[in-house]
């Protein structure tokens, strides 16, 4: 990541703060598979249900400005390799961006690695890795 933010980085992760917050899930959706099977287009949305409407919200454009992710030629950001849930790995990378100094836990809806790893507290507590704020679900 970038250490001089530019002020669209800003605005992008302003937005994004607003939007997402800790144990929110990203719905990612599969636009593309090579040939190879070495390179994936993959968009990344939220839904949210209010009282009378539903709002989804596309994040590609800020993934390619906060994570420097390439868009392809269709929708969806162009992320490279195999052997790994590559949607996992894009929501990783966009939480990471979010909360680079980590999150407080959310209780329950935490996905970060401390609770497999012997964390059993599911009170507001600091987690170090802000990757693992933000769940993630195939659509």
């Amino acid at each position: 990541m970038k250490t001089n933010q530019t002020e669209h980085e800003k605005l992008c992760r302003a937005m994004l703060a607003k939007q997402l917050k800790p144990g929110d899930t990203v719905y990612t959706i599969l636009r593309h598979v090579s040939r190879s099977g070495m390179m994936r287009r993959i968009s990344a949305i939220t839904i949210k249900a209010g009282r009378k409407e539903i709002s989804i919200r596309q994040f590609d454009h800020a993934l390619e400005i906060l994570c420097g992710f390439k868009m392809g030629d269709h929708d969806g950001n162009m992320i490279g390799g195999c052997g790994r849930d590559m949607g996992f790995e894009l929501v990783y990378q966009l939480s990471t961006a979010l909360w680079p100094d980590g999150f407080t836990c959310p209780g329950e809806s935490c996905q970060s690695n401390d609770h497999t790893n012997g964390d059993k507290r599911r009170d507001p507590h600091r987690h170090a890795n802000g990757g693992y704020a933000l769940r993630q679900k195939w659509l």
